[in-house]
């Protein structure tokens, strides 16, 4: 087991017909409980970070924790910066020992998103890190990016944009949306199915909170091999905090608190796991 990169265990996940999981880590204390979730359902796992939380907290402190828990805990671990839009930010997660980047050029004009990922693919490969590209557009708000309405993805500029850019797996519009976790999403399983049948890449599933647990297995059989999963762990999270604390002595341990905000990350990350595993 080993850090390792988001083509590495897209691969395997090809070979052996399942979806890993990719979780956003909303601060640096969540990590270990994500990987130690990982490690007991016997699955790799993709951990990643918004900008804006790896700057707050680090990036090198997020490749030191993911690179000696893989060492130690048997277990495949991915660190990868999500929805990165300005190279720069792209250059220093690379730098600081990322394995895997996503550009986002959804929001660009089509030619410039393809002329933009061709650029990060190159460097990103010349140094052996994976790259995830975006085609269409996710709905909702992340990061304090807002999309009133997502686009679905176009075939024909799927079809494009891979023949151009050798990204390592595709973000889709599908009828998902960042930021949802109050309803469930309605997924255009046609465009999914149609996608699969013509693309030889990876495809990825963002806003994954507000898709129902009972589309997974077809998810999965459509080729989605990267699934993400933010926004339900950071609710999870925050609801249990606010909970404790709302009863802690100011001079209390920070750990008594922190403990059981990981502890509800672990059993959510467990209990998709098992799902992408095709295990329940």
């Amino acid at each position: 087991m080993a850090y390792q990169t988001l083509k590495e265990v897209l691969a395997e996940a090809e070979e052996l017909d399942f979806t890993v999981g990719a979780f956003n880590a909303h601060n640096l204390e969540m990590v270990p409980a994500m990987i130690e979730a990982a490690h007991e359902e016997g699955a790799p796992i993709i951990i990643q970070t918004s900008v804006g939380t790896a700057e707050t907290e680090g990036m090198r402190n997020f490749v030191a924790v993911c690179k000696t828990m893989a060492e130690h805990e048997a277990v495949d671990v991915v660190l990868h910066l999500d929805h990165a839009r300005k190279l720069e930010d792209i250059e220093a997660a690379i730098a600081a020992g990322y394995s895997s980047v996503m550009f986002d050029g959804s929001l660009l004009p089509f030619k410039e998103n393809i002329e933009k990922t061709k650029r990060v693919v190159e460097y990103a490969h010349q140094r052996g890190v994976s790259v995830e590209g975006e085609i269409g557009t996710i709905g909702g708000t992340e990061e304090g990016f807002t999309v009133k309405e997502g686009n679905y993805t176009r075939l024909e500029d799927a079809v494009q944009f891979l023949q151009e850019c050798d990204v390592d797996a595709l973000a889709v519009g599908v009828g998902t949306h960042h930021g949802q976790f109050q309803s469930k999403t309605k997924l255009n399983f046609p465009l999914i199915e149609e996608l699969h049948a013509h693309l030889k890449k990876p495809m990825v599933i963002h806003g994954g909170t507000g898709v129902a647990e009972s589309d997974y297995h077809r998810l999965t059989e459509n080729g989605i091999r990267k699934f993400n999963v933010g926004t339900e762990l950071l609710v999870a999270w925050t609801k249990k905090a606010k909970e404790k604390l709302s009863k802690t002595e100011v001079n209390e341990s920070l750990r008594n608190n922190m403990i059981p905000c990981n502890e509800e990350v672990y059993q959510i990350i467990k209990h998709k796991i098992a799902l992408f595993m095709n295990q329940k």
